[in-house]
């Protein structure tokens, strides 16, 4: 039987927020807190990842298992890689500023490892027009205009197979996204549809759009 946990990553510093957006209120409860209560309603247990200082913080200890965050992203993974008990199988890896990812995200996901995925990982389309630039003295130029039509915006929550997880991080690389250092390895990666909902807040205006789309302000 296949055994899920959850790695809810609340460890960044949300310097381009300008404060700790992990813990900002979004509705009635914490963001990290949405992104905690999703991932124990999907998954058979959660860690959590936070800052160092805020380990002991009784109010962040709603996961099974807290534990500090690391100096990048894939530090932080890879100290809930070390947290989870032995019998974890799959393992699931979420942006706590992602709280408007579904239950229905997370089992589209978990579904696809469990089909024989090495990785499953959801994406919109890229609906801008992208555009290849340098930076000159004259300030920023165009080089190229980018052919969207095999691009996609990829999103967490991410599921993993455990093994593999664990084998594309004993490089120690960093990445911006785990499912990155599973490609570098030759693993599969399997697309399923991301959700609108599932924005990542970076900004302060972030959080308004996505009380909107998780439909908090009515």
């Amino acid at each position: 039987m296949e055994i899920t946990w959850s790695i809810v990553l609340a460890a960044g510093s949300g310097s381009r927020f300008g404060g700790d957006k992990q813990n900002v209120m979004l509705g009635h409860q914490r963001v990290v807190d949405w992104s905690v209560s999703i991932a124990r309603a999907s998954c058979d247990g959660v860690v959590l990842v936070v800052n160092p200082d805020a380990v002991n913080d009784v109010a962040s200890s709603n996961a099974e298992i807290v534990v500090a965050g690391g100096h990048s992203r894939s530090q932080s993974v890879r100290n809930g890689l070390k947290a989870l008990p032995s019998d974890a199988t799959i393992v699931v890896v979420q942006d706590a500023a992602r709280p408007g990812a579904s239950s229905d995200l997370y089992r589209t996901v978990i579904g696809a490892v469990q089909a024989g995925a090495d990785a499953a990982i959801p994406a919109l389309p890229v609906v801008d027009t992208l555009k290849r630039v340098v930076d000159t003295p004259n300030g920023l130029e165009v080089k190229a205009t980018v052919d969207r039509a095999d691009l996609m915006a990829i999103q967490t929550p991410q599921a993993f197979k455990r093994q593999i997880l664990e084998a594309a991080h004993e490089s120690g690389d960093e990445a911006t996204d785990d499912s990155g250092l599973v490609e570098a390895i030759g693993g599969t990666v399997n697309i399923v549809p991301g959700e609108v909902a599932a924005i990542k807040i970076t900004t302060p205006k972030d959080l308004h759009i996505a009380a909107e789309l998780m439909g908090l302000n009515s």
